[in-house]
């Protein structure tokens, strides 16, 4: 992200500051986890979009060479394997704009992500924050 852009307002704001190649992209993982985590709210959390579902869910940033997806994948041996190309130095993920953007494989995360929070929150349904 770059450093002297404001502080977006929300998560359109946050993707219409890019350019449109990667607006494409951001647009494209944004309707990815919508579809994942139906349930999930939009907002700006570190100034990143962010999902959350009884708690943050899920962020996503771009960057100059890479897309990031935070928090790191824990507790699922198989996903984690599935990740570890896209490790970052702190286990979150970089996915590099070079490359074609796994899609498939953030929805997976994302749908993880979403079993995990609701049975660490003890949640059945996933409308609070």
């Amino acid at each position: 992200m770059k450093k002297d852009r404001l502080r977006p307002k929300d998560i359109d704001d946050y993707i219409a500051s890019f350019p449109h190649e990667i607006q494409a992209i951001l647009e494209k993982i944004r309707s990815t986890i919508k579809e994942a985590a139906p349930g999930a709210q939009e907002k700006i959390s570190y100034q990143m979009p962010t999902f959350a579902l009884a708690g943050n869910l899920i962020h996503f940033a771009a960057f100059k060479n890479h897309i990031g997806l935070y928090p790191p994948v824990e507790g699922d041996a198989k996903l984690k394997a599935q990740t570890a190309p896209y490790k970052g130095e702190k286990g979150n993920l970089k996915f590099p704009l070079d490359q074609p953007i796994p899609y498939t494989l953030i929805s997976r995360i994302v749908k993880f992500r979403v079993k995990e929070q609701l049975e660490r929150t003890g949640s059945k349904r996933g409308n609070h924050d």
